[in-house]
């Protein structure tokens, strides 16, 4: 069983699955939502969900640098719990403090346009999000 990892924001959310043991997070894609429409992506993450027989779900929450929450953080917060009810899986939500900023770090260190970083910020983000989850559980 795999764990997927997700970036949410207000327009996408990047997506990240693990390896099957559990060491090793791999982007998957960048879901285009629409929070007021009601188009949370769930349709695509069902597919994802079973397609890669995942067992839990790691969000990133997103806390202000002095460990409280805003409103990203909870809208968050809102989404995992969406999540949770419709899919029936385990929701762990993650502190993602940086992960955005770390990842286009990395994506700037490998000199990836400004064009194409826009496109996988997201599931970079997921990525990480996801890799210090697991990271955390050795």
């Amino acid at each position: 069983m795999r764990t997927m990892g997700l970036d949410v924001g207000s327009k996408t959310v990047g997506v990240a699955i693990s390896d099957e043991l559990g060491w090793t997070a791999q982007g998957i894609e960048t879901i285009k939502v629409d929070e007021e429409k009601g188009d949370l992506g769930f349709d695509r993450l069902k597919e994802l969900i079973e397609d890669y027989q995942v067992d839990k779900i790691v969000v990133g929450l997103p806390k202000n640098m002095n460990n409280t929450i805003g409103p990203r953080g909870e809208a968050s917060q809102a989404y995992a719990k969406k999540l949770e009810k419709e899919f029936s899986l385990p929701v762990v939500l993650w502190d993602e403090r940086l992960s955005t900023m770390a990842a286009e770090r990395v994506l700037l260190e490998a000199d990836v346009s400004r064009k194409k970083r826009k496109k996988v910020i997201d599931k970079m983000a997921a990525v990480m999000i996801l890799q210090g989850y697991l990271d955390s559980l050795k």
